[in-house]
């Protein structure tokens, strides 16, 4: 068996448990760990020479949380009964944790306990600050780069081994929210100040400090306060004055951010409320029964598989072309690098450490590119993410340039010019002949089809797309866009740098608007042509975030301009001809912008904004224009019309080709435009939904509304043959097999 816990004991009878996953740089829990951990506790409490225990970590941070790959597999693994087999697996983490808790004290007289300390070297997530906070005391290295938290929620589950209970009755319901409604990871000293960790020590001291108070605890020290007799919930018990105020108000929270699509928060605050009127030992059973509902519901799987297995997938480079050496970036050179979008590349590859130049037209406006890349390191020195020195070794990295003979030397360059042919055509060549043969070009284009562009350079072979996702610093998405010349090398090398510059990728091949804007403009026209049916804007906004979605589609509209959505929709005009359809949602659009009402940055679009840009609500103008329909339809309806304008083109992108891999379909869309994270993306939900019901629906919108509802064949295929898209095209499941 592999050691996963080492046990020591030193001479004044403090038992260590070190964690020290082998193979690992970080550590996660796996079932053997489980059943370790369980062994050590059981020989330091039944060996009367042990005076307490000091849990702590062998590797620089404590813990990284669960192996989620296990909690994957725990459904499929828990024999014909599911649910019984997964609350009883729960229990038995609920029962170890306990242990710990309760150290071998007297359960009448909470006397004769062994004191357990938690020495935290860094970052400790998920069951990590679980085991912390079953400890008695809490010691945390003063280690600027650790977080700590609980960040289940973001993967569709919550802290369920013991998390949500102790976190609540330490904190109340309203304070431990950021904690356990929102997953945020923080700095030791705000969990610190939030009242999770006791101590925060100097790393060198943090063992000393740990086995010290071991070895100085008396038994009052070690009684946990819902263990002591005349414990009271922070912030009142559910049935009290405060109490109630306090569980409505976190109610109201709740379904105000997640608009109640989202079945993790609801569990969890169910879990906290039920838990608060009654014993400990009670809550925690009601926290184990409503993580099995939680890990019972197809939301957190497809989450869990989406947001952390299949995405991490994709980042260690399960799509990277076989045979290909380590084709990472040394010196990139960004063609627009004063604008935005060239500045936001420059500065995640600067961080990255990467030597960057910024060319434009001119000095000035190359300058402009050191200036913004200036601003987010300032903010982040505000913030002390970085230091002075941190700040100057970035900057220093970048230079700013008119000139093209700059760019010799660059591995990689990415054209981030305007959206135009012509402009692109004319920087590219501009360009080549300053690059060695070995250099990979790149253009950052959302609509363009790579395979004209590569028309322009040189070397086809080695012309890809890299398509960055506004704004670049907080966007985790990249598409990556090969065109029918572009090598392996190409993509090699574009993989290569998503993963320096530590993003996500996925990998299409080329065809106007490649996968995410060929899903997300069918949503945004969808929303658009229904104000011109004289459907209710509010009805439309609502009923997009009910489904899930963080914004909806006139929102969308107003935050990436009007007039980019015109010129991209006149631009696949001249495009398509005869070819492009017509939609009613076109005109709407010209008369906005020729309104003045460009969106957020002009401070008017579909929505009202005061001086700041703070949104005031649907704009008055709009129904002057299109007057609300004496009869709305019901959400369902508006709901469908939404989602499956986005999930049909998924579909259609597979079936075309263009998507290679659904894995890449579903992370895609929900870090490239959000859609339904609790669903896992465009093709899980299909699964979910089924294929048989997808289709009744979508023949049915097709009925009313027209072919662009209609249903693609694969969809309809795979609904006649019982098939689910994880079952038919999951990659990881084909490996495994």
């Amino acid at each position: 068996m592999t050691e996963i816990f080492h046990y020591s004991v030193d001479a004044d009878g403090v038992a260590t448990i070190a964690w020290d996953l082998p193979g690992r740089s970080m550590n996660v829990m796996t079932l053997e760990g489980l059943e370790q951990l369980d062994a050590c506790i059981d020989k330091a409490l039944g060996d009367e020479a042990v005076k307490g225990i000091v849990l702590t970590s062998a590797k620089a941070d404590f813990a990284g949380g669960m192996d989620l790959n296990i909690l994957a597999g725990m459904k499929a693994s828990a024999g014909d009964d599911p649910a019984k087999g997964l609350f009883e697996g729960v229990m038995q983490m609920h029962a170890l944790l306990r242990k710990l808790e309760r150290a071998g004290m007297d359960p009448k007289t909470n006397k004769g306990g062994k004191p357990v300390a938690w020495a935290c070297p860094g970052t400790a997530a998920g069951i990590g600050l679980e085991l912390g906070l079953a400890c008695h005391r809490r010691f945390v290295a003063d280690n600027p780069k650790a977080k700590i938290g609980l960040p289940e929620i973001m993967v569709g589950i919550f802290p369920g081994a013991g998390g949500a209970t102790r976190v609540s009755r330490m904190l109340g319901a309203m304070a431990s929210a950021p904690f356990l409604l929102e997953g945020k990871m923080m700095a030791p000293a705000k969990v610190k100040a939030a009242g999770l960790v006791d101590e925060i020590v100097p790393a060198d001291e943090l063992q000393a400090a740990a086995k010290a108070w071991v070895l100085s605890a008396k038994d009052a020290d070690i009684v946990k306060p819902w263990d002591a007799k005349g414990w009271k919930m922070p912030g009142g018990a559910p049935y009290s004055p405060q109490g109630f105020e306090t569980f409505v108000g976190a109610s109201a929270m709740i379904n105000g951010k997640t608009q109640g699509a989202y079945p993790a928060p609801k569990a969890l605050l169910a879990a906290i409320y039920e838990g608060a009127m009654v014993d400990f030992d009670t809550a925690l059973r009601i926290e184990a029964r409503w993580f099995t509902n939680i890990l019972m519901n197809p939301s957190s799987g497809a989450m869990i598989r989406s947001l952390f297995l299949n995405k991490e997938a994709l980042e260690k480079g399960a799509v990277r072309p076989a045979g290909v050496p380590d084709m990472r970036v040394k010196k990139v050179g960004i063609l627009g690098g004063g604008g935005f979008m060239g500045a936001g590349i420059g500065y995640v590859s600067a961080m990255a450490g990467i030597e960057v130049v910024l060319l434009d037209r001119d000095a000035e406006a190359a300058a402009k590119g050191v200036g913004f890349i200036t601003g987010l390191l300032d903010e982040s020195l505000k913030k002390k993410r970085i230091t002075e020195d941190k700040k100057a070794g970035i900057l220093g990295l970048v230079s700013a340039t008119s000139d093209y003979a700059d760019l010799k030397g660059c591995d990689l360059v990415v054209e981030a010019v305007f959206e135009d042919p012509g402009v692109k055509a004319t920087v590219t060549k501009a360009a080549q002949e300053a690059l060695g043969p070995d250099a990979i070009f790149a253009s950052n284009t959302s609509t363009l089809p790579i395979t004209d562009l590569a028309e322009n350079y040189k070397d086809p072979e080695r012309f890809i797309g890299i398509h960055f996702f506004s704004p670049v610093h907080k966007m985790m998405l990249v598409e990556i866009i090969k065109g029918k010349k572009t090598g392996d090398e190409a993509v090699a090398k574009a993989l290569d740098f998503v993963r320096q510059i530590r993003k996500t990728p996925i990998v299409v091949n080329d065809a106007r608007f490649f996968y995410a804007n060929r899903c997300i403009i069918p949503y945004i026209n969808e929303g658009t042509r229904m104000v011109t049916e004289g459907i209710n804007p509010a009805l439309i906004e609502n009923a997009a975030k009910q489904l899930g979605m963080p914004l909806g589609p006139l929102q969308l509209v107003d935050e990436t301009a009007l007039d980019l959505g015109q010129k991209i929709a006149k631009a696949t005009k001249a495009a398509l001809g005869d070819a492009y359809p017509e939609n009613p949602a076109d005109p709407l659009i010209d008369w906005m912008v020729a309104e003045g009402r460009l969106g957020r940055k002009a401070n008017a679009g579909f929505y009202a904004y005061d001086d700041k840009g703070k949104r005031q609500g649907i704009w008055d103008g709009l129904a002057a224009k299109y007057p609300l329909a004496e009869e709305q339809p019901d959400v369902t309806e508006v709901q469908h019309r939404l989602a499956f304008a986005q999930v049909l083109e998924a579909v259609r992108a597979l079936e075309d080709g263009v998507l290679m891999d659904i894995r890449e379909g579903d992370v895609g869309a929900i870090l490239g435009w959000g859609f339904m994270p609790w669903s896992g993306g465009p093709l899980s939900w299909l699964d979910i939904l089924g294929a048989g019901k997808a289709v009744e629906i979508t023949d049915a919108l097709t009925e009313k509304f027209g072919p662009r509802f209609t249903t693609p064949a694969l969809l309809r295929e795979m609904a006649q043959k019982g098939e689910t898209f994880y079952g038919r095209f999951d990659p990881a499941a084909k490996a495994a097999a």
